[in-house]
């Protein structure tokens, strides 16, 4: 068993996305989501014509719920914990174990639509990560849609170096650069990066980016208050949220991006 495989065994990312502060960010990405999923509905087809994949499905979030849309969704997943849960569901999720560096049952062009929503918060080279966007973009189809989430740098600074405490440690062990870049191993498990880092993937991968937005915003500095807040104050903090996921002075500051990508021709 990996150091992952063993993380993923004990962590429940279910329980992640059910909270106040993940519900943040869920009800966002699923905005986006279907945002370019009306792409190929307004192309006439119905939902069970359009496809989608979520590669790093965990255990089925997103894959259940669109599944449960009408849509014919087909999810890999690499922690055999997290799919044994994903497929007591008992949806309609073609769910399989894969790695989203070789999606060898896959064919080319199959999908309108591809999550790639956690595997990258574990790659820690540039040569898997271009490999995990690579694979993505080939099973894909020529116009289609991906959305690849990533880790931001300066929250794990922030919250891990400073707020925990951790600075002298990380600054002694190498695990911070001189203008305060993260520098992960494999043990991390999270890998951190920043804009900079996701357009020369982009370019490496030749991929062009639609849309960056931030799924979560202040979400997780604020965690604490989230979760005490009456459900009418949340849903104005949610309205605030998605009236600024999209700006570009703030795209950095958050957990996490979902980068928006098309496969051109």
């Amino acid at each position: 068993m990996t150091e992952l495989e063993a993380y993923y065994n004990k962590f429940n990312e279910e329980k992640r996305l059910n909270s106040r502060y993940g519900q943040v960010e869920f009800r966002t990405s699923m905005k986006y989501i279907h945002k370019y999923l009306s792409e190929a509905e307004n192309s006439g087809r119905s939902r069970q014509e359009i496809r989608i994949l979520d590669i790093g499905a965990g255990t089925g979030k997103y894959s259940v719920a669109l599944a449960e849309e009408g849509y014919d969704v087909t999810a890999v997943e690499l922690v055999r914990y997290n799919l044994g849960i994903l497929k007591q569901k008992g949806s309609t999720v073609k769910a399989m174990q894969g790695n989203a560096l070789k999606l060898s049952k896959l064919e080319d062009e199959q999908f309108d639509v591809t999550l790639l929503f956690g595997p990258l918060y574990h790659l820690f080279s540039f040569e898997d990560k271009v490999k995990a966007l690579m694979e993505a973009k080939r099973v894909t189809k020529t116009g289609g849609v991906i959305l690849a989430a990533y880790c931001m740098n300066e929250y794990g600074v922030i919250t891990y170096a400073f707020k925990e405490q951790h600075i002298q440690e990380c600054l002694n062990n190498g695990r911070l650069t001189e203008d305060f870049h993260c520098v992960s191993e494999a043990r991390d498990l999270y890998d951190y990066v920043r804009i900079e880092d996701i357009d020369a993937l982009n370019r490496t991968a030749g991929l062009e980016r639609i849309q960056i937005i931030s799924p979560d915003g202040p979400a997780n500095y604020i965690r604490p208050v989230l979760n005490t807040m009456e459900e009418e104050a949340f849903e104005v903090f949610m309205n605030y949220h998605l009236a600024t996921c999209e700006r570009q002075d703030l795209i950095g500051a958050g957990a996490h991006t979902v980068d928006i990508l098309r496969k051109q021709a």
